[in-house]
């Protein structure tokens, strides 16, 4: 045999012996994982509650001890004692480094999340988490420390679900796919940093940046990027401090930020803030505070420093509304009485509220602005609507602006003085202008210039019948003025100006004040049919003085000197009536009959047509819709009670029609009756008209007004039609305009021949309107007669 046969023979036998060996060691391993993964899970199973105080299971687990890999599938974590879960995860894995076992240290190279769900339960400040925090939190006061450090190099958690509960309230919130990685913790450094996003509620906001954060000091740096984020755990919150109504909006935000979660002062921030679509109101869509955008940019703001830098704030269509019930007004039926529901909230130290948080959040973080280095490079709000609803009266008054602008450049502290330039239309009618320049440094040092013209005194009509029982259905107010203040001082002067003020009938009800206005008119008019009053005002602040000279010496001059203008009044007088009653027929609320002196009128004018056949006129019926149908309303609900209070059921006669028009819309019976009557239950129905449309029910106010406006087509074509120039009389309607004398009316213009009494009295008005008493006030008038 020779020698390279026997080394031939060795080295087989050598690689069998190797492979045996290896098939031996890989056998161990496969079993000692095979045997460790499912004892691994039986010791957690078995030990979770002694340990962690929590049932703990998973569908099976997967234990490397040679590499220090760890893995649980379905990984679940129940409540305390309960059966419902508290965490869950699809996937746990982690990579221990078995090495450093060996120096006293637990360090986990990677620890993954994947598709993890977790519920977080706040009650009364005590969260579902407590019972961990304080079981693995170590005990400081204690001698038996622990030699082992624990070390989580890299942390990642991937498309997690996030609920928070709120018991109390209720809150039910939930962070949608959930990332987050971050470069973990070690035992011997204070420092945590990571990257997250995650998605809103309803899956369609983003929000997503990076944060490093010192646990120690909590010392904070913050990158955020935020886009349409829905902010309806806002809502939820403010669920608590309100009676009723929905809240919904969204916020868009790019913000770095450094600061301190000790002191919110302690902040140094910029960034841009923009919150979108916000609503809080009744209803959907019904809102009482809203805008379609608000913009604030931030280059600086540091509260430490006393540094608040805006590059810009821009409030982009905001509607705000205002509204006096019978007791009490839209903010406190929202808020509850004085905003009791903010202080049941506010007063219980233990209570958490978001809203109320980042209330005072913003308190502390604004505190001594106006002492501060503060500036404003643009300041605007745009497409303003305001609104002021009064139902508490006997029947509704409403005002609002049109279109407000609000535009102040260069705020800042160091300028002189700020410019802030106010304009709006005035609904129904009108225009509003203010110019204000203020000392930055001293809010008792301004200058305000102010002017609101064309503004009709019959929009006063429903506190003018409340408290005088007599309407206007002419006059056009204008109001400027000059105020100058320094150090709180007053020095102030107001012009009150009322074009051609004309009162209307009396109305007669039961609940309407009565002051002889008709008898008070002649001596506060002057002789050329206005108000003019300069009104000054002194004093204070706090505390201001009216100066009413003007107005008692203009008082006492007509007493005295009137008289002896009868004449000239009596001639002007005859003039404008004249005009008027040739070219407009102004109906009483729900008025389907002419009075003799309008079938005068419009007999006299189908006698002219009759006489000229070249000529044909054209009406243009002004229905105030809103007013008719309110008065029908009221009527009706009145009517309804009338009947069932009389027993009756048969059709109302003139003398029941006067009774129940003379009855008081505020009666105390009546007003019980619908309180218990149908719908009395819905705590949302706050006005007396909302509470009379329940109590008729039905499409009755709608049918009564369509036939109120065919009745009064009727009465006013039947001259037409019986001596045949009906074919000469165009008529137009428009319903859904405010007329400008406060009550519907029908406005005839003349094609062709004009009747010889209107053409006398537009040639007397032309000779007044250039006389003396009336000549200075021709561009206010040529202002008013445009409406």
């Amino acid at each position: 045999m020779s020698l390279f046969s026997i080394d031939k023979s060795r080295a087989g036998k050598v690689k069998k012996t190797l492979l045996i060996f290896s098939g031996i060691v890989i056998l161990l391993v496969a079993l000692t994982i095979l045997f460790i993964s499912p004892l691994v899970k039986y010791l957690v199973e078995r030990y979770d509650e002694k340990y962690t105080g929590r049932q703990i299971t998973m569908d099976w687990a997967y234990v490397n001890p040679f590499t220090g890999f760890v893995h649980f599938n379905n990984f679940k974590v129940l409540e305390v004692k309960k059966d419902t879960l508290f965490f869950s995860a699809k996937n746990v894995s982690a990579d221990f480094s078995l090495l450093k076992l060996f120096s006293k240290t637990v360090e986990i190279t990677e620890l993954i999340v994947d598709y993890p769900r977790g519920v977080v339960t706040n009650k009364k400040k005590h969260f579902n988490f407590d019972d961990i925090v304080v079981r693995f939190t170590p005990d400081s006061s204690s001698l038996d420390k622990s030699s082992f450090h624990v070390n989580i190099l890299r942390f990642k958690i991937r498309h997690g679900e996030f609920y928070y509960r709120e018991k109390a309230i209720p809150v039910n919130y939930l962070v949608k796919d959930l990332n987050m990685e971050s470069s973990g913790k070690r035992w011997d450094a204070d420092t945590i940093a990571s990257t997250f996003s995650f998605l809103s509620q309803n899956g369609k906001g983003k929000m997503k940046g990076n944060f490093t954060i010192n646990v120690k000091s909590l010392d904070y740096r913050l990158t955020n990027s935020i886009k349409n984020f829905d902010l309806e755990i806002i809502r939820q919150y403010l669920w608590e401090l309100i009676n009723y109504g929905t809240f919904s909006a969204k916020m868009d935000a790019t913000v770095k930020a450094i600061g301190n979660f000790k002191d919110p002062r302690r902040v140094d921030m910029h960034g841009r803030f923009s919150f979108i679509d916000f609503r809080l109101g009744k209803t959907v869509k019904d809102n009482y505070v809203a805008f379609d955008k608000l913009v604030i940019g931030i280059q600086r703001v540091n509260p430490i420093h006393e540094i608040f830098h805006f590059d810009s704030i821009v409030l982009r269509s905001p509607f705000l509304k205002y509204e006096e019930f019978d007791s009490l007004n839209n903010v406190e039926m929202l808020f509850g009485k004085r905003g009791s529901n903010i202080s049941d909230v506010t007063s219980q130290t233990s209570r958490f509220n978001l809203v109320i948080e980042i209330g005072r959040y913003l308190k502390k973080l604004s505190r001594n602005f106006f002492q501060s280095q503060y500036k404003i490079n643009t300041l605007l709000i745009t497409n303003g609507d305001l609104k002021f609803n009064d139902f508490s009266l006997n029947e509704q008054f409403s005002v609002g602006t049109n279109s407000l602008s609000v535009r102040a450049d260069s705020v800042n502290k160091d300028n002189k003085r700020i410019a802030v330039y106010i304009k709006s239309g005035v609904k129904p009618f009108g225009d509003l202008s203010i110019k204000l320049k203020i000392n930055p440094k001293d809010s008792g040092d301004f200058d305000m210039y102010y002017h609101l013209n064309k503004m009709p005194a019959s929009a006063f009509n429903p506190y003018l019948i409340s408290f005088t029982s007599f309407p206007m259905d002419r006059g056009t107010i204008n109001l400027n003025g000059v105020w100058n203040v320094r150090n709180g001082e007053i020095k102030s002067v107001n012009h009150v100006l009322i074009i051609e003020p004309r009162l209307s009938r009396r109305l007669k009800n039961k609940n309407f004040r009565w002051i002889p206005l008709s008898w008070a008119m002649p001596f506060v008019r002057e002789r050329g049919n206005v108000i003019d009053y300069d009104i000054p005002i002194s004093g204070n602040l706090k505390n201001p003085r009216f100066h009413l000279h003007d107005a008692v010496m203009d008082l006492l001059r007509n007493v005295f000197v009137k008289p002896v203008t009868i004449p000239y009044g009596i001639r002007l007088r005859t003039a404008e009536d004249a005009i008027e009653n040739s070219l407009t027929l102004e109906w009483g609320m729900r008025q389907h009959e002419l009075r003799n002196k309008q079938k005068h009128f419009v007999r006299t004018m189908a006698e002219f047509l009759k006489k000229n056949e070249t000529t044909t006129i054209t009406v243009y019926s002004k229905e105030y819709a809103l007013k008719e149908k309110e008065q029908i309303l009221f009527f009706e609900a009145k009517k309804k009670y009338f009947l069932s209070t009389h027993h009756r059921r048969e059709a109302i006669t003139n003398d029941d029609s006067t009774t129940i028009n003379k009855m008081s819309i505020k009666d105390v019976a009546f007003m019980r009756t619908l309180k218990k009557g149908r719908g009395a239950g819905d705590t949302l129905m706050f006005t007396i008209q909302d509470k009379c449309n329940f109590y008729i029910a039905g499409n009755s106010v709608n049918t009564e007004y369509l036939k109120l406006v065919n009745e009064r087509a009727s009465v006013f074509r039947e001259f037409f039609v019986k001596n045949g120039t009906v074919g000469r009389v165009r008529f137009y309607s428009s319903n859904d305009s405010i007329p400008y004398s406060g009550f519907s009316s029908y406005k005839i213009i003349y094609h062709g021949h004009i009747p010889e009494s209107l053409q006398k009295a537009y040639r007397d008005m032309h000779e007044l309107n250039n006389e003396a008493p009336r000549i200075k006030y021709a561009g206010d008038r040529e202002l008013s007669e445009l409406k």
